[in-house]
């Protein structure tokens, strides 16, 4: 059974730092890509970060490039998406989804498989 579930959420300051984990598992990880949502109370769902099989192509979307990073340990079946000098504006709901190649990474219906998602809350 394919299943990705995402962890590290919380409640933290401005300017402080999360790492959320999505781990893998019912399909082959190695073979995956994997990109990172999040959504906003009231707003439509983004992607903000992609990553490919090997690791070896990364994106970003301006909003995040250069405080989130996303990285996998395909020996752990898991992404990571390292998040620093967080905002108010980075909170909401994170999913990780797998890549279907439907489309743009950007757009949630280019993924076919999404987990159930991990608070993330910025505020003081």
């Amino acid at each position: 059974q394919l299943q990705l579930v995402e962890s590290g959420g919380g409640l933290v300051q401005p300017g402080g730092s999360l790492r959320l984990s999505c781990e893998a598992s019912g399909f082959t990880f190695n073979d995956a890509s994997i990109g990172w949502f999040r959504q906003a109370p009231g707003k439509e769902r983004e992607g903000i970060s992609y990553i490919s099989p090997s690791g070896g192509s990364r994106y970003y979307v301006d909003a995040v490039r250069g405080r989130f990073t996303i990285s996998r340990d395909n020996a752990k079946n898991t992404v990571y998406l390292q998040m620093n000098d967080l905002k108010p504006e980075d909170t909401g709901v994170y999913y990780c989804a797998l890549d279907a190649h439907r489309g743009a990474w950007t757009f949630s219906c280019s993924y076919s498989s999404w987990g159930q998602g991990t608070q993330v809350t910025v505020s003081s």
